[in-house]
């Protein structure tokens, strides 16, 4: 079987977490923070709990679950919807939410995916709907995410995969309409939304979803479609369809299992606990965040006097691209021709 390219990609086994692979070093990095900033504030304590994988899986995991909400508040197409899960899921390969709460990052990332799906909306007509949101909470981390995502915008999503399984269908001579029925698709097309609370696309194809959303509803029609698609030689179809099979298991398996909601309240006691183990240098109003800022400026300060010294020689004549190079060999005239 062909199948697309996924767009992000992890070696992670099935049924492990790959969103986090970096988590332990982000908890040294920030506790290696939280040490030499010496604070009295939230935040800053050498004592304090950082959260497990398992938690800020969990915190992301709730705030994925907000993206559907708001796109049905604002009618936003599905692309839309499937585009921001995966920009979240996504920024979180790269980064810790002890560095970046997933709520800010939510929000950029759905107004992001308004844009690079061309279903742009107006930022004030996006944040006046969102209650306790500000502009700056959407545009501050715009670039962050976009270069946490390598810019790489254009996201092959598995529900387009499934409409193009369900349209192979219609054209199998021996799947008759009721066989397919309209129910059919639905359902599945219910089971690839769940994936997206998953790790699911960013480790199988969108086609491998697609196809193990199919089986949960309808196993005749997957292997109506897989036979359809099966080499001619027997041994090479035997063993495609063993590998397919247990693809789609693990599937399954992780739609069935991890495709439910979060727990509300658990989530919650892991924000709370997020407040203790930020990195103060986030923490606006700390010390940490105050020294980093003067760092900022003062490197920007120096960056501009440079620029105006270099502007202030060029202006009093000196050339800013060197003096001219001389040498003691000299060039040939015109003049010189021996064709004569």
């Amino acid at each position: 079987m062909t199948t697309e390219p996924s767009e992000t990609r992890s070696n992670s086994p099935p049924g492990k977490v790959p969103l986090y692979e970096a988590s332990a070093l982000s908890s040294e990095f920030l506790e290696e923070r939280h040490m030499f900033a010496k604070l009295s504030q939230p935040g800053s304590s050498t004592s304090v709990s950082f959260l497990r994988p398992d938690d800020e899986l969990l915190l992301v995991k709730l705030y994925t679950t907000k993206i559907p909400q708001l796109c049905g508040h604002f009618r936003f197409p599905e692309e839309v919807e499937a585009t921001a899960i995966s920009y979240l899921k996504r920024f979180y390969l790269k980064n810790t939410v002890m560095d970046w709460h997933p709520k800010n990052v939510m929000l950029t990332a759905l107004f992001l995916a308004t844009k690079t799906t061309n279903n742009p909306i107006s930022l004030d007509s996006y944040t006046s709907n969102i209650p306790k949101a500000s502009q700056s909470d959407v545009l501050d981390l715009e670039f962050l995410v976009a270069q946490s995502l390598n810019f790489e915008f254009a996201v092959w999503h598995a529900h387009r995969a499934l409409w193009g399984l369900w349209l192979d269908l219609q054209s199998l001579p021996d799947v008759t309409e009721s066989l397919r029925s309209l129910e059919v698709y639905e359902t599945a097309l219910k089971h690839v939304r769940v994936s997206r609370f998953t790790d699911a696309e960013l480790i199988y194809a969108p086609s491998q979803i697609a196809l193990a959303a199919l089986s949960l509803v309808s196993p005749f029609l997957c292997q109506k479609w897989l036979d359809s698609k099966m080499p001619s030689d027997p041994t090479a179809a035997e063993a495609h369809r063993q590998i397919l099979e247990q693809t789609n298991n693990e599937i399954e398996n992780m739609i069935m299992q991890h495709g439910q909601p979060p727990d509300v309240e658990a989530a919650r006691e892991v924000d709370r606990r997020l407040k203790l183990c930020k990195n103060p240098e986030k923490v606006v109003g700390s010390k940490a965040f105050l020294t980093r800022r003067a760092e900022e400026e003062r490197r920007a300060e120096e960056k501009r006097n440079k620029k105006a010294q270099d502007i202030r020689k060029t202006s009093e004549g000196e050339d800013p691209f060197g003096s001219r190079l001389t040498g003691s060999r000299e060039s040939p005239s015109v003049d010189d021709d021996d064709d004569d």
